[in-house]
């Protein structure tokens, strides 16, 4: 594992990955999704999702970071990937969609806490204010996709 600026960058080149991936697999669950509530819910959170994956290339740019998929990227992105595909098919794999998506967004907002960190032990004001607005953002996101997480787990045991 890198260390230093190095280190920085690889975890930028994750962040990177990892919103890549919540972007693709938000955008095909928006359209493959059997709840109408939830797809419009994706849709909307789609739009902050893409704005975040700007930020985060923005920022990482002067690092040389790209989004390149390491392990952690890489094992996440093709789960996600995966039960994206098989979201139409069955309720269940739509369910196993959104769990995996709700999972990969979490990541980014415990991956924003050390970001935030970093930056304040760095002094690099305009990362941690963004990278702070950003984890608000996540977290809000997280908790409403959490919540029709559930309710749809409610919909398909009750079916």
């Amino acid at each position: 594992m890198p260390a230093g600026t190095e280190f920085i960058k690889h975890e930028f080149d994750e962040a990177i990955a990892i919103q890549e991936t919540i972007c693709q697999c938000g955008e095909s669950l928006a359209k493959s999704h059997p709840v109408a509530a939830v797809r419009k819910q994706l849709q909307t959170a789609l739009k902050t999702d893409r704005r975040h994956l700007e930020k985060l290339r923005t920022f990482g740019r002067p690092l040389g970071a790209t989004g390149k998929r390491e392990e952690v990227a890489e094992g996440l992105s093709a789960l996600a990937e995966e039960t994206s595909r098989k979201a139409g098919e069955e309720a269940s794999e739509a369910y196993e969609a959104q769990a995996v998506l709700l999972n990969l967004k979490r990541k980014q907002q415990d991956s924003a806490d050390a970001v935030i960190k970093i930056a304040r032990e760095t002094g690099d004001k305009d990362l941690r204010d963004a990278t702070t607005q950003m984890r608000k953002e996540i977290k809000s996101g997280a908790d409403e996709l959490g919540k029709s997480l559930a309710d749809f787990a409610v919909r398909i045991a009750t079916a």
